[in-house]
């Protein structure tokens, strides 16, 4: 490695590749030969591509033969797609909830209207990487990777991962052992929150592996903070970097044109919702009522909730508990995973957007959504209606970009709406006042700017497809025991509610509030409660969702004995009441099990301390292995939260943690408890060890890669 390193680089070579060894290289050895067998096992038919069109100097090309090895003719070879589609840029997402995604397809847009390029949008697991070897340097290859958990790769971008962080990957005939991605030329952006410790680590790891193989960067590292929430404005200056970069690379001229949409819409005239018209299903499975699938994030169990229960004993508070049966389902989780929740638009925001847009009076009318040559999937199924894309398919509640609203000032009712618009658009500390502060989505911002009796009915629904992000699946840490309930697994949900000072506009949490909604038409015998909760051709009736399983790193230590520390405040106990609860289980069938320290915080005794009754059964069937302490913040005068616990029970967690090797987990808000907690644990170490904090923090480095200290924050 050069000497001019940064330490950002420093570290992640360190950490993805490890020094070299005599071990590693026997090592490695075994891995290729391995790699070879199962390379060799994979081969299918295999052509001789004649010519490659790419992008220099401004205009298309024609490459030599002779700069293409034979390359495999198939569907999952990305390079043998741009060449055949005379594409010039391939942009993959790595994307867990859709964010990403959403950013990967309003770059592609940019790519094509500026300046003209061929762009295929991709999703990096339904491509074979081991193909990036083949890449010309007139080809460029766009990265927008989102990062999850404790520094891991998104579920769609692991075997991604896997390849390019091995310490000796395998590309396809690669002519370069050393660097056999010395024609590649990509950009990298990134989705990450700077309250975790490894922070946009995926795109971090991704960028240093990549130059280590000899890959050349275009623009800059691109890193975007959601806890600064400044994404979206990370996202706009490093674009404008890599455009900058490559139109100097390849002198592309850039055009000054209005951005048109990148999909066509069509009204369809049909006599009436015929069974290929997609009404809210989440795939052609749930559209066919196929049976015998495997279910997963492209096609979610309808799972039935058989309970659903109030934890609070507030008045304008609410938190859930809900039991999931799994049954018939084929899906199995591991203490610790999460549950994958698919939501729906409450009916009062869907007809606020149809109302805005000009679409009320048309429902139910059928229309085609097709792209227009640009290789990107329509966001939204095809064919489907003006209401089922409000209800299931689009975030339209979730808050609006800048450029969006810029994009769609033109289509603005009258003129003073379009200057609104406009200073929106431009102006980013107005925007944040008016719109993120306010928490507004697209509707609620169009009536802002508007008269009350105004109809945005010029916007083009092309392009509210594409500036609104997909509806997302919300993710909740599973709070029971797999060995005590396996079929069945329960969530613990706080209901997200709230109201801005300056506009007087409510924010209701999408998944929570929609999930809040089943358990009141429980409580009310199916009166409605703002939400078509029978779904699609009463798919959802007998509450049931759509669900499906992630799973975490977030594990119980795998000896039983290992006393374990836990500080989950509010809603982040979740998992560790599927903690406690296994280990009660384990006792009950004759194995034997280690200390449990639980410390909690909520509220008041009286109004939010959830599952009281739980921890007295666990305390009746544990007895001296669990032990509780609370915290509570607004009981007193003085405000006590879990941290000041931890300080009083010092000597104790020192002697768990170092004496008794106690493995300690931290679930909850990343943007102060954890901080807060993480800076009490290093303090703890440091004072009952007597060593310095930098001798402490050595200590925490060594546990978390012991899988000692582990996170799951957010």
């Amino acid at each position: 490695m050069s000497p001019n390193a940064t330490a950002l680089e420093r570290y992640w070579t360190d950490e993805l590749f490890g020094p070299r060894t005599e071990f590693s290289g026997i090592y490695v050895t075994l891995l290729c030969t391995l790699g070879v067998v199962s390379y060799l096992l994979k081969a299918k038919n295999w052509v001789k591509l004649s010519s490659s069109k790419g992008f220099r100097n401004g205009r298309s090309f024609q490459s030599n033969s002779d700069d293409i090895d034979d390359v495999e003719d198939g569907a999952r070879n990305i390079f043998n797609k741009l060449v055949e589609e005379d594409k010039q840029c391939v942009i993959f997402y790595g994307s867990q909830t859709g964010t990403a995604e959403g950013y990967a397809r309003r770059l592609a847009k940019d790519a094509s209207a500026r300046f003209h390029l061929g762009v295929i949008v991709a999703d990096l697991e339904e491509y074979d990487h081991q193909y990036l070897s083949q890449f010309l340097e007139d080809k460029l290859a766009i990265f927008v990777l989102a990062t999850q958990g404790e520094g891991d790769p998104t579920d769609n971008a692991m075997e991604f991962w896997d390849l390019v962080t091995a310490q000796s990957p395998l590309f396809f005939k690669a002519k370069d052992s050393q660097d056999p991605l010395t024609h590649l030329r990509y950009a990298m952006f990134g989705l990450g929150n700077r309250n975790y410790e490894k922070y946009n680590a995926v795109a971090c790891g991704v960028d240093t592996a990549f130059q280590h193989l000899g890959a050349k960067r275009i623009g800059e590292l691109g890193l975007g903070d959601d806890a600064a929430n400044t994404t979206e404005e990370d996202y706009l200056a490093w674009k404008e970097s890599i455009w900058t970069a490559a139109a100097d690379l390849w002198a592309l001229t850039e055009s000054k044109v209005d951005i048109e949409p990148t999909f066509s819409v069509t009204e369809i005239e049909t006599p009436s919702l015929t069974s290929n018209v997609y009404l809210g299903e989440l795939s052609k499975y749930h559209l066919e009522a196929q049976r015998g699938i495997t279910y997963g994030p492209s096609h979610p169990f309808l799972a039935t909730i058989t309970e659903s229960r109030e934890l609070f004993k507030s008045q304008d508070r609410s938190c859930l508990h809900l039991e999931i049966d799994l049954q018939h389902s084929g899906l199995t989780y591991t203490t610790g995973d999460h549950l994958t929740i698919w939501p729906m638009n409450s009916e009062r925001e869907a007809h606020r957007f149809l109302s805005v847009f000009g679409l009320s009076n048309k429902i139910d009318q059928v229309v085609s959504i097709q792209d227009r040559g640009q290789t990107v999937q329509p966001p939204v199924p095809s064919p489907t209606t003006y209401g089922a894309i409000a209800r299931h398919y689009l975030e339209i509640c979730g808050i609006v970009s800048r450029p969006f609203l810029m994009q769609i000032a033109r289509f603005a009712p009258d003129a003073a709406a379009r200057a609104m618009m406009e200073k929106l658009g431009t102006d980013k500390e107005y925007f944040e006042r008016q719109v993120m502060q306010n928490r507004l989505n697209l509707a609620q911002v169009c009536e802002t700017v508007s008269s009350p009796e105004a109809v945005w009915s010029n916007v083009p629904l092309a392009f509210l497809i594409e500036g609104v992000n997909k509806l997302k699946p919300r993710y909740y840490s599973i709070s029971s025991s797999s060995l005590a309930q396996a079929d069945r697994v329960s969530v613990t949900v706080g209901v997200q509610s709230f109201i801005s000072n300056d506009s007087g506009q409510a924010f209701r949490g999408v998944s929570s509030h929609y999930l809040l909604a089943l358990k009141q038409s429980v409580d009310s015998a199916g009166s409605f409660t703002g939400y078509a909760l029978s779904g699609p051709r009463e798919s959802y009736s007998k509450l049931r969702v759509p669900v499906h399983l992630r799973r975490s790193t977030f594990r119980l230590p795998e000896n039983p004995l290992t006393p374990i520390i836990m500080i989950g405040p509010g809603t982040g106990v979740a998992p560790f009441r599927g903690f406690i609860q296994e280990r009660a289980a384990q006792l009950k069938s004759g194995m034997q099990v280690g200390k449990m320290l639980l410390f909690f915080g909520c509220r008041t005794e009286d109004e939010d301390f959830i599952y009281t009754d739980d921890w007295k059964r666990y305390k009746s069937a544990l007895g001296e292995r669990f032990e509780l302490v609370t915290a509570f913040s607004r009981q007193e005068r003085s405000k006590v939260y879990v941290q000041k616990k931890l300080i009083e029970c010092m000597e104790h967690v020192g002697t768990m943690l170092c004496q008794q090797n106690a493995s300690i987990y931290i679930c909850g808000d990343a943007s102060n408890m954890a901080k807060e907690v993480n800076a009490t644990i290093l303090k703890i170490i440091a004072q009952t060890q007597h060593l310095t904090a930098a001798e402490a923090k050595d200590v925490v480095m060594e546990m978390k890669k012991g899988r000692r200290h582990q996170e799951d924050i957010w």
